[in-house]
């Protein structure tokens, strides 16, 4: 297998020459990990279940984990899940990775479509899947959002969507999602939505893939899957607890396919876990501060706010020479977008994650309009 270098990995090899200026403090703005505290009563439920390390965790997940995701989805999507709909997963980066080697295993020439930029996940698990891959280009012309074009899925096998969507922070609607289920019944290919960033958002709540699939009348999600986590929601990385939800007959088998991973969560994670997909309040709390993060991105620098996530997605020009002279002069890193597509995609733009309180973001905001007044 052959797999490209990392986006961070191509990132510190742009910068290995440039001396930041020391002037300030430096300041990183290129990963998606929350600098927001875990909240204490999710840290006081993995402390209180401690003593049960000296315990196998079952690869499925304890039931109270997966009643307290069954939860999630019932208060925040009005769906109400069985539990042969839903598998816990040791974060969702895990299941990005694994789900399609499994779906895919025993496919002749097998196709997977995935949306371009990327989280270059999705196509880590083409490669090892032996996958020809298909970008899905999203362009700024339609607001970075892409609808299914029969041409591209009547031969494909597996497509991957990200909505909300990182890096460009593009939501697709109730009727632009309604569009991809009925193409996954009509090409007959498997359609997963990753949907880490669904809590992150301004103002309207993103509807889940499942919620389009019921709104065709596939009430059994024939072909759909959804993957969230805890990551971005509350703060949480750490915990590496996310899911996989949607159609029932396909979980059966990737559950027992999962057996032999050991991809297995600690008890006392998955008691914090559960502690965290039952509560929305300090979701809200979450989401009131990036609001304001993004509320100060709109000042400073002018621009509208995205619709959900915590990233920028800046237009710079030439998106190297911006990251190599924003870091040369100001001691602030951000990512080429280029780093994060293929085939021109992302190219002549930058991600930057919000991801700060507010007054470190203020900063890195006022950094960022100085080393746009050079363009």
């Amino acid at each position: 297998m052959r797999f490209e270098k990392y986006p961070f990995e191509k990132l510190n090899e742009l910068l290995l020459h440039v001396k930041p200026n020391e002037e300030y403090r430096e300041m990183v703005l290129t990963i998606g990990e929350p600098q927001l505290k875990t909240p204490n009563f999710i840290q006081k439920s993995v402390c209180e279940n401690i003593e049960l390390l000296n315990r196998y965790p079952k690869s499925a997940g304890e039931e109270f984990l997966k009643e307290s995701m069954i939860e999630f989805f019932r208060t925040r999507f009005s769906i109400e899940l069985k539990m042969e709909q839903i598998v816990p997963v040791f974060g969702t980066r895990e299941a990005l990775f694994n789900l399609p080697q499994f779906l895919l295993f025993d496919k002749i020439s097998p196709k997977m479509a995935f949306t371009n930029p990327f989280y270059q996940i999705y196509e880590g698990a083409a490669i090892a899947s032996g996958a020809k891959p298909i970008y899905l280009d999203l362009k700024p012309s339609r607001d970075f959002k892409v609808s299914p074009d029969p041409e591209v899925l009547k031969n494909c096998d597996l497509v991957v969507l990200n909505f909300p969507n990182n890096p460009t922070g593009a939501v697709l609607d109730m009727d632009e999602l309604k569009e991809w289920v009925l193409a996954a019944l009509e090409y007959d290919f498997v359609l997963i939505n990753d949907e880490c960033y669904s809590e992150i958002y301004d103002t309207a709540p993103p509807p889940s893939l499942l919620n389009a699939a019921r709104e065709v009348g596939n009430d059994d999600y024939r072909n759909v899957l959804v993957v969230n986590s805890l990551s971005k929601r509350s703060s949480a990385p750490g915990l590496r607890s996310g899911f996989v939800a949607g159609d029932e007959k396909l979980l059966k088998e990737y559950m027992r396919y999962r057996t032999y991973l050991g991809c297995a969560s600690p008890l006392p994670l998955q008691y914090g876990a559960a502690a965290a997909w039952r509560d929305s309040s300090h979701v809200t709390a979450n989401r009131d501060l990036y609001r304001n993060n993004f509320k100060l991105a709109k000042e400073i620098l002018n621009i509208a706010p995205p619709k959900a996530t915590f990233y920028l997605w800046l237009e710079v020009g030439d998106d190297l020479e911006f990251t190599k002279r924003v870091y040369g002069e100001y001691n602030l890193k951000v990512l080429p977008g280029r780093f994060l597509g293929r085939n021109g995609a992302g190219e002549g733009y930058i991600r930057a994650a919000l991801v700060y309180e507010p007054a470190k973001t203020k900063e890195a905001l006022n950094r960022l309009k100085e080393a746009m007044k050079g363009n």
